[in-house]
């Protein structure tokens, strides 16, 4: 995006407002017909599994040599839902469990766990998907009808900012269009809204036949209302999520590997399909045309033949296609890997997860890890920014300034592990670290404080059986079953 768009707009805000609604225009129109956006739409269509295979017609060669549609051919339309899954894969492993902030400030951590709650860990898991699979999404913090501080997800195709910088980290402004169904009479219609922020506030305008106009209806205003009175942010309330520093749709690297799977698959479907009817050689055929030939031998299931000019029969034969299920086999199983590869995902289907602990669990998660390392750096940076609006709400609301205080947001990752090998590595640690440490990283243990009340409960039960026994005495202690620190 250009970064000297906001700079001209203000210049000629002042003066002459309808060429900034002009600029606006072209603004708005540079973006509908943009590469970026195009696939930001296909990122959302792939994501629901409608590809380019839906789109498939069977072509073959007419009169004149032009290519032309044929539907007495097999066109099977067979497609994988390949986005999906490495979308809902990095999702899962990154942002399926809840993320945990630190500060030293217990007032300030017991204020920050009110407003990271689930809702908010559901609206992050949202944004995580939204954002890988169209490069990025945009976070608003806002106050609804009753003052309670809340955030909604823009979607990125709406949007179109505008940077101070060329590393995309301060946003200057903000242009947000969106349809918006209503009624005139009994007619329905949609009114295109267009709205621009800075931190003066916001100003709205219509696309009214393709002219950018005043919103007669709400002109210009402020970011919000506290109480009766208008207030702006400091900064432009937009917060934008990215996927990579690259801002680059996760679609746009494995679209033609999907499309050629998609294709290849339909193809070899096709292909099954037509055997039936191969290719038939047809000497003194008796019928009008070649139409007429098939018609006879899928109705009746026989065709007639007459004798030749020179005294030979007529003859009917048929050229067998075969198919290279080899080839075909390689190909596809080819594809699928790099699918995964480069989409940085991991394919659960493939013969190395049989029996693969340890270590070598470990790597096979690599280029899942790595991607996840790229994503959590850009929303950590993201989170940093959106916590500048939680301090000023707690300043507004009296709660107390913790500007300057500090958080450590830590993405806690679902990482596939072997049960057997968590439990080993717990008791061979026994006396190295707290018993407390070791029960939590158990893997059937889910509350640890819960687990070290019951360990201690059983060991006293224990206790008052062996005594009821003669097993000890008065003074002896229960052995130590590594309950917890005492």
């Amino acid at each position: 995006m250009r970064t000297e768009t906001t700079a001209i707009i203000a210049n000629i805000a002042a003066n002459a407002p309808m060429n900034e609604m002009a600029i606006i225009k072209q603004e708005i129109q540079h973006w509908l017909s943009s590469d970026l956006r195009k696939m930001m739409l296909e990122g959302n269509r792939y994501y629901r599994n409608k590809t380019d295979a839906l789109k498939r017609k069977r072509m073959v060669i007419g009169q004149d040599g032009i290519s032309v549609e044929d539907k007495n051919l097999a066109n099977n339309k067979i497609v994988h839902g390949f986005l999906r899954k490495l979308t809902d894969q990095k999702v899962g492993y990154l942002l399926s469990k809840p993320m945990s902030l630190k500060t030293k400030n217990e007032a300030y951590q017991a204020l920050l766990e009110e407003i990271f709650n689930k809702s908010f860990a559901r609206t992050l898991k949202n944004l995580g998907k939204k954002s890988i699979i169209k490069g990025k999404e945009w976070l608003h913090p806002y106050y609804d009808e009753v003052g309670n501080f809340s955030v909604e997800i823009i979607p990125s195709e709406e949007c179109i900012p505008q940077w101070k910088d060329s590393a995309h980290t301060i946003l200057d402004a903000m242009i947000r269009f969106y349809d918006v169904e209503t009624y005139v009479a009994s007619e329905k219609r949609i009114v295109k809204k267009i709205e621009y922020w800075d931190t003066k506030g916001v100003r709205r305008y219509i696309d009214k036949d393709g002219s950018i106009v005043p919103d007669a209806e709400n002109v210009e205003s402020s970011h919000m209302m506290i109480g009766e009175e208008p207030f702006n942010w400091n900064k432009v309330p937009f917060i934008c999520f990215k996927y990579n520093d690259e801002e680059q749709p996760l679609l746009e690297l494995v679209k033609s590997l999907i499309d050629d799977y998609d294709n290849k698959k339909s193809d070899n479907s096709n292909n099954l399909e037509d055997l039936p009817n191969s290719i038939f050689v047809i000497e003194n055929f008796d019928g009008a045309d070649l139409g007429e030939f098939r018609r006879n031998l899928s109705q009746f299931r026989a065709v007639k033949t007459r004798s030749g000019p020179n005294g030979g029969g007529g003859k009917v034969d048929t050229l067998n296609l075969e198919i290279d299920t080899e080839a075909f086999k390689t190909h596809m199983e080819m594809t699928r890997k790099n699918i995964y590869e480069f989409g940085r995902g991991v394919d659960m289907a493939a013969e190395k997860f049989n029996g693969a602990t340890g270590v070598a669990l470990k790597q096979l998660y690599n280029d899942l890890d790595m991607d996840a390392n790229d994503m959590e750096t850009e929303f950590q940076a993201a989170l940093e920014q959106f916590l500048w609006f939680v301090n000023q709400h707690l300043l507004l609301i009296t709660k107390g300034d913790f500007t300057t205080e500090s958080v450590d947001v830590i993405f806690n990752r679902d990482i596939l592990t072997s049960e057997s090998d968590v439990i080993t590595d717990g008791k061979n640690s026994v006396g190295l670290i707290s018993n407390r440490t070791i029960i939590s990283n158990h893997p059937w243990v889910t509350n640890a404080a819960e687990e070290e009340e019951q360990m201690k409960k059983e060991k006293e039960e224990a206790f008052l059986d062996a005594q009821s026994y003669g097993g000890l005495k008065e003074d002896e202690a229960p052995i130590d079953g590594g309950g917890g620190d005492e």
